[in-house]
């Protein structure tokens, strides 16, 4: 295996406003380093991809950005926001995603999004309305009024969606959004995460380890490996970078000096089936 080579492709243009920003962010557990020294500037309205293996350190850097965790060291601005001093303020402009599940498998699509209306603060005369356009964009309208339990798994991950959009965050954090989903599910939580990003003009920042889902979304997508960006660039810019006819995969391989196995390890096939499972 070659040493891993940090390569920055296509940095931040002078003159375009930024809405996300890394510094030197870190975060260590004990001796472990799960993030290195992260340096991070995303766009407005650009939809960034953190790429990389189970363990590269991708859900770290989300829980850190959206305030559910403290960084050891480092600094970082979400819509302008000190992420470390002025976590509240970060908290009403963003919108998040998590790997695991965040709707009530007990309550119906619309009372889901009632609790999640009432817990970002939209005033009672605008929820009813804005509950309405979330099922309709989300193309849950027929399903609302059903248990969530009897939903399928991408019809779920389309609701969660749904919750975290009704404020109109700023930024919007994925975290793994079609984890343990079909390939025609996932294909459709695509098509919606792109309308939702062409419709309100969100900044969306997605972490995964589908290379194909980074170079079918992502405006620019950065390579995980060990806490570290290995890479970063514009999908395009990095398969130029290794060789005429390079998929992301093979980005991924020649940064990382990793093969990208896809059967995954133990670890990673039980996390995604328990996902699945949760799912439906």
């Amino acid at each position: 295996m070659s040493s891993l080579k940090i390569e920055l492709v296509n940095p931040p243009r002078t003159g375009v406003e930024t809405v996300l920003e890394t510094k030197a962010l870190t975060k260590r557990f004990g001796t472990l380093t799960a993030v290195d020294q992260l340096n991070i500037s995303v766009r407005s309205g650009e939809m960034f991809g953190l790429v990389g293996p189970n363990g590269a350190g991708k859900t770290t850097v989300i829980k850190m950005l959206t305030t559910l965790m403290a960084s050891t060291s480092g600094e970082a601005w979400v819509a302008g926001y000190d992420v470390a001093h002025q976590a509240s303020q970060v908290r009403r402009t963003i919108g998040y995603v998590p790997q695991s599940l965040s709707a009530d498998g007990s309550l119906t699509g619309r009372e889901n999004l009632l609790i999640f209306a009432k817990l970002y603060h939209i005033p009672r005369r605008d929820r009813e309305g804005r509950i309405r356009d979330a099922l309709s964009f989300m193309g849950l309208t027929d399903v609302a009024d059903k248990m969530v339990r009897e939903y399928s798994g991408g019809m779920i991950r389309r609701l969660e969606i749904a919750q975290s959009m009704l404020h109109r965050p700023r930024v919007f954090f994925l975290d793994e959004p079609t984890v343990g989903l079909d390939p025609i599910a996932r294909r459709a939580v695509w098509e919606h995460i792109r309308r939702f990003r062409a419709n309100y003009g969100t900044t969306i920042l997605l972490t995964t380890h589908y290379m194909e889902e980074a170079d079918e979304l992502c405006n620019r997508v950065a390579i995980m490996h060990l806490g570290k960006i290995a890479a970063i660039g514009t999908p395009a810019q990095l398969k130029a970078s290794v060789g005429d006819g390079a998929t992301l995969d093979d980005v991924f391989v020649h940064y990382s000096g990793y093969e990208i196995e896809l059967g995954g390890n133990y670890h990673e096939v039980s996390r995604t089936r328990h996902v699945a499972r949760r799912l439906g």
